[in-house]
């Protein structure tokens, strides 16, 4: 089967460094929220348009994880059952669950320990918020609607906005895959999504729905499945790799660093800055499994720490803000030179990468697997790596 990893079990580096990027991205991002590098020496330094690839491209991330995040699925489906439409439900959503819930209830578990000790900056205090209500739309995929209707949670809760929009895109991706059926209404209903994405982008008008919606953010998940496959039925020769690989990264670069130039374009005013940027990656995820394959890239020993954070991405992304809350509050309580403060960027982002590797090498892992041998029958397991997200 073309396109498809032969052993399931096997990573991408390729793969695994754009994700380490972009949780890097993430936390950055969220950090700078804080600290705002722009106002210390260094910040002013670098001036303002660096100052927005390096430190304010979090949001951007979390669009490149949509498709790789489809991208990863969808292959897998295809690995396991040759087609969409003989999708096996049952495994499906044990897979889900094991990978996605373990973590999920143990960072709610924190969190509602974190508000009802009123740890500062973790307690939810909104009109029309409360814990229950936060935990209700956690557990039901829902708190990006939350927040689009009551405002921003704080933000250990915040988090959980994009991993609702990829669960629901996951819970209703096999059911239409089994009843639609044939591969071309499959392909039309994502496409749909694509044309929706932009638009509903520029739309709608209210902060934070415009970016966290549902149809804001599924033509990501969309555009990865599409490339998964497309990467399944076709098998690029090295000069079309390269080609795509070329064109992939180009269009990310446009977006993500030539930020000048895209707004000139006036992608951003219709949407399509983030169509143009998910478009980008899907080429280059493309490229970069099929020179996996045809064993053109075993990845680099400098590129080591990026494929670490990208192994354990889920877990950074969720965990995070318990660090780069404490942290930062630390900086304000300690006299210090504003010249230091590159380095506490440095150390939380550290911090982070510890503390999700830490989970998931002693909790979400192990459970993750547990439920797995639990769940899914034993015939159906040698492809049960490739399902990790």
């Amino acid at each position: 089967m073309a396109g498809i990893l032969k052993n399931s079990s096997q990573r991408v580096p390729g793969i695994d460094v754009l994700r380490g990027f972009c949780i890097i991205a993430v936390v950055v991002h969220h950090t700078n929220l804080r600290l705002r590098l722009d106002k210390a020496p260094l910040g002013k330094l670098l001036g303002p348009h660096v100052n927005g690839v390096l430190f304010w491209s979090g949001y951007y991330g979390v669009r490149v994880f949509f498709v790789i995040s489809g991208f990863l699925i969808a292959g897998w489906s295809l690995k396991r059952w040759g087609t969409l439409d003989k999708l096996d439900l049952r495994q499906f959503y044990s897979m889900r669950f094991a990978r996605i819930v373990p973590c999920l209830l143990a960072l709610l578990l924190v969190l509602s320990v974190l508000h009802l000790t009123r740890a500062p900056q973790f307690v939810i205090h909104r009109p029309h918020q409360s814990l229950p209500r936060a935990l209700f739309a956690a557990l039901t995929f829902h708190s990006n609607w939350l927040e689009g209707k009551t405002g921003y949670l704080p933000a250990g809760w915040d988090v959980l906005w994009s991993l609702s929009v990829e669960e629901v895109f996951y819970i209703f991706f096999p059911l239409v895959c089994r009843t639609l059926r044939k591969q071309a209404l499959v392909i039309l209903l994502l496409g749909a999504f694509l044309v929706i994405g932009p638009f509903a982008r520029t739309v709608i008008q209210s902060d934070p729905w415009v970016d966290y919606s549902y149809f804001s953010c599924m033509d990501g998940i969309a555009l990865g499945c599409l490339a998964a496959m497309l990467a399944n039925k076709i098998s690029f020769g090295r000069k079309a790799n390269l080609a795509l690989l070329v064109s992939g990264t180009s269009l990310f670069l446009l977006v993500e660093v030539f930020r000048g130039v895209q707004a000139r374009l006036g992608l951003y005013k219709v949407g399509l800055d983030v169509s143009v940027l998910q478009l980008g990656v899907a080429l280059l995820i493309i490229a970069l499994q099929q020179r996996f394959e045809q064993g053109a890239s075993a990845g680099h020993w400098w590129t080591g720490w990026l494929r670490w954070f990208g192994r354990n991405s889920y877990e950074v992304y969720l965990t995070h803000m318990l660090v780069v809350w404490p942290m930062v509050g630390i900086y304000f309580r300690i006299p210090q030179s504003s010249n230091l403060q590159p380095l506490w960027f440095v150390a939380i982002t550290a911090l982070t990468g510890l503390l999700g590797f830490a989970v998931a090498r002693f909790y979400s892992e192990p459970l993750n697997g547990k439920l797995r041998r639990k769940l899914v029958p034993t015939k159906a397991r040698p492809a049960l790596q490739a399902a990790t997200n």
